[in-house]
């Protein structure tokens, strides 16, 4: 079966390419996502939550950026060099899934103070929320992509075959 590089990605090099590019990332994003949602129904900006929360938020940013930058070394670069790419399909998931890096590392900025340093607690809880609503669009767009066959798009051929 034809797949985007990104499912090829994840399907390679069982477990371990799963769990340092989606389980890892998930579970960071899926416990940020969370506890925000606890966060902004209680106010609570002192509690433990809250301290899980910020944990996640800068392990979750820091981790990403080291993938964004891997990944846009050794698997961007080269196949775009290549012309490798598997339709316009394989290039939304591949870029949608890069540009969580966005959200993520946008909100390790805001737990470590390098952003809206000066702004209140609301301030920051809005725009902590607008970032995890922002990555998990990108990161369902991804997902969405990456499971299609890049073929459905192509007539039938590909730009490059498995």
């Amino acid at each position: 079966m034809n797949m985007t590089h990104y499912m090829e990605l994840l399907a390679n090099n069982q477990p371990w390419n799963l769990l340092i590019f989606m389980a890892i990332p998930v579970i960071l994003a899926e416990t940020i996502a969370i506890t925000e949602l606890y966060i902004l129904y209680t106010r609570d900006f002192k509690g433990t939550v809250r301290t899980v929360n910020k944990i996640a938020g800068i392990i979750a940013g820091f981790y990403f950026l080291v993938i964004f930058l891997h990944l846009f070394s050794r698997a961007v670069i080269p196949i775009t060099v290549a012309g490798e790419w598997r339709t316009i399909i394989d290039v939304i998931a591949v870029s949608f899934y890069l540009l969580g890096v966005v959200p993520l590392f946008g909100i390790t900025l805001l737990e470590i103070g390098a952003l809206g340093r000066s702004r209140n607690e609301e301030w920051k809880l809005g725009l902590h929320a607008i970032f995890v609503a922002i990555f998990l669009v990108v990161a369902h767009v991804a997902m969405v992509f990456g499971m299609l066959n890049p073929a459905l798009l192509s007539g039938g051929t590909m730009m490059h075959n498995m």
